[in-house]
């Protein structure tokens, strides 16, 4: 498995955890939650590792 083959896996991880976290703050909206649920918060700090990790592979 190449570098690109792992960063590719990566931008797909990502954008998976965009999608849940998306997800996560739509369904908390519909409850008339008022804060940013935690679950949200952890899958946007994962997201945002992996995006450095991509970022690094890049170099």
């Amino acid at each position: 498995m190449s570098v690109e083959q792992i960063r590719t896996q990566l931008e797909q991880i990502a954008e998976q955890l965009d999608d849940m976290a998306v997800s996560v703050l739509r369904d908390a909206v519909e409850e008339g939650a008022t804060a940013r649920p935690e679950e949200e918060k952890r899958l946007t700090r994962a997201r945002r590792s992996v995006e450095k990790a991509i970022s690094i592979l890049g170099d």
